[in-house]
């Protein structure tokens, strides 16, 4: 049980969980996420996490399809630039192994942002805090566990 799985069954929100089992040679764990399960890689997302300028870290969800464009991130967290964080800072901010990030139940809590995409979907797939292993929930329901904000902050 990782912690963004007792977050959701805390909060009782809505949700199932996917399993699959992860070959570590994967070159794309989000694009292994949804050929394993069968799933449009535009419904799947990956949680990234970049750095402000003044060294604020930033939860960036975006599909795996796609990357995450720190420029319009950094626009909408209102901010000057943004770069990718440091894997170590990313894996100890959130309580998370890179690969296995989840948006949900991350040790400290940290601005999210949500590409506006997934609005379009009923549900949608993230990492449940484990290589492997993914949930799906409505966007809306993870904007509002994460208390993030929807942003066009994807690109393909």
């Amino acid at each position: 049980m990782t912690p963004a799985i007792l977050l959701l069954k805390r909060t009782r929100t809505a949700h199932a969980i996917h399993s699959y089992e992860h070959d570590s040679k994967a070159p794309s764990y989000g694009l292994e996420a949804a050929e394993k399960l069968q799933l449009d890689p535009e419904r799947v997302f990956k949680t990234l996490l970049a750095q402000t300028e003044t060294g604020e870290l930033l939860v960036g969800i975006v599909p795996v399809s796609g990357s995450l464009d720190l420029k319009a991130l950094a626009h909408a967290a209102h901010c000057k630039k943004c770069d990718m964080a440091d894997p170590q800072a990313a894996q100890r901010s959130t309580g998370y192994l890179l690969g296995g990030i989840s948006p949900l139940g991350q040790k400290k809590p940290l601005r999210t942002f949500l590409d506006e995409s997934a609005k379009a979907y009923t549900s949608i797939h993230v990492s449940a805090g484990r290589r492997g292993l993914e949930i799906e929930l409505t966007a809306h329901d993870l904007i509002t566990l994460c208390d993030g904000t929807f942003a066009p902050i994807s690109k393909s």
